[in-house]
């Protein structure tokens, strides 16, 4: 059975904005059910324009039942990874992500770490990351999430990933991605939770980096159709959801009916 629920945010608890942003109808009560139900709840983001406090402040404000503790976001374990390895980073993102990287030292950088970075993705930004990685006899490049683009409420934004690649083709070298897709990504969620991939499911509203990276973790996966959802999804080549649902709130009532069983 299920025993574990990892949430996406962005596109599934709500939709951003410059202002903030808006909650998805029914998701804040969505929530608040998983968390009295029996299920273990964490949430698995990739959004990296800001830091995990600021973004936990802002879904507390919509009215969502979260906590910094519950979250897995990329800037957070990009850190980490970086401490681990003596790396000293370029870093190529927003001003409102800086402080998850305050321990770490960036004289003299011998790797390239890129986040959504928004409207600093300019030429001479990309250009700055290009030469980093040039510069160097075995350049490492860090991406927080590889998305293609997520939604806002003013419409579809292009993701990191299109400039992930853009370094890849230029440098002729592969990113090493932190956040999903990343198996390792997931497993680091499933470990906070205390539950085995078998026993645990995703929802998600990317049809590859939630669907597809949770199912090649030996989880289940739903995919909302909210958020960034294509109606094409539901035909996509090589990934299929274990389920499609309309929103959050429909997510959580098939799960706590099949919880009561």
């Amino acid at each position: 059975g299920v025993r574990g629920v990892l949430l996406d945010i962005s596109g599934v608890l709500y939709d951003g904005s410059e202002d903030g942003g808006v909650p998805i109808p029914g998701s804040v009560e969505a929530v608040a059910r998983l968390k009295r139900s029996q299920l273990k709840v964490r949430f698995c983001t990739n959004d990296s324009q800001k830091s995990r406090g600021d973004l936990v402040g802002l879904l507390r404000r919509h009215g969502f039942d979260i906590s910094e503790s519950e979250v897995t976001a990329p800037a957070p374990a990009a850190s980490l990874i970086l401490k681990e390895r003596g790396l000293r980073p370029h870093l190529l993102v927003q001003d409102g992500v800086l402080s998850e990287f305050d321990q770490i030292d960036t004289s003299n950088p011998n790797c390239v770490v890129i986040a959504d970075a928004g409207e600093s993705f300019s030429y001479q930004n990309m250009n700055k990351a290009f030469r980093v990685l040039m510069e160097l006899e075995s350049p490492v490049l860090i991406s927080l999430g590889k998305g293609r683009y997520y939604k806002e409420t003013s419409g579809l934004m292009l993701d990191v990933g299109a400039y992930m690649k853009a370094l890849e083709y230029a440098c002729g070298i592969k990113a090493e991605v932190v956040g999903k897709p990343s198996p390792e990504y997931f497993q680091s969620a499933l470990k906070e939770m205390g539950v085995e991939a078998h026993e645990a499911i995703m929802i998600g509203d990317d049809i590859v980096g939630d669907v597809g990276g949770a199912q090649q973790c030996g989880m289940r996966a739903l995919q909302v159709r909210t958020g960034k959802f294509r109606p094409s999804d539901e035909r996509h080549p090589d990934v299929k959801a274990d389920g499609y649902v309309d929103n959050l709130a429909e997510a959580v009532d098939l799960l706590l009916q099949h919880a009561d069983k």
